[in-house]
């Protein structure tokens, strides 16, 4: 299964205070790799985690970010211009049907979220993004609150 990370998990998985809600996206995450599951950072949501830590001057938690995005080759996976292509497709359609995911002048990460799954050549069923809000990621991929995805 390949295992694409949204921001609202990624922020958790590298947040440095042991809440209740990190231990528990931590063990499940652990889980998944156990399983033998890729898990794989796109790198939209690396600078969206990023940008927030760098403007909060949280050195610590980038650190962190950082570690964990390179802490398995391929887990890192660049934005590629066939995946910003697919992304105005997507981000275009959705307007054209009334399903905006995103303000008209907003970048719309959801979008290249979901370009970057779709490009990224595993087949719809073995990948799936793990967030905290899946409702326009839906409109285009298989997108599921992290701890609603079960082994």
């Amino acid at each position: 299964m390949n295992l694409f990370l949204d921001s609202g998990p990624l922020g958790l998985i590298t947040h440095p205070q042991r809440s209740a809600e990190v231990i528990a996206v931590t063990d499940w995450l652990s889980s998944c790799l156990l399983r033998g599951w890729r898990v794989i950072v796109p790198a939209i949501v690396f600078y969206e985690v990023r940008r927030e830590l760098l403007r909060a001057e949280k050195a610590f938690s980038a650190a962190r970010l950082e570690a964990f995005a390179n802490a398995a080759p391929g887990r890192y996976l660049p934005l590629s211009d066939q995946a910003l292509r697919l992304a105005a497709q997507l981000w275009a359609k959705s307007r054209q049907e009334g399903r905006p995911t995103a303000g008209s002048k907003d970048l719309d990460i959801d979008v290249l979220i979901a370009a970057q799954m779709l490009t990224f050549g595993a087949e719809a069923s073995s990948a799936v993004i793990a967030t905290t809000n899946p409702k326009h990621l839906a409109h285009f991929v298989h997108a599921r609150l992290w701890n609603e995805i079960v082994f």
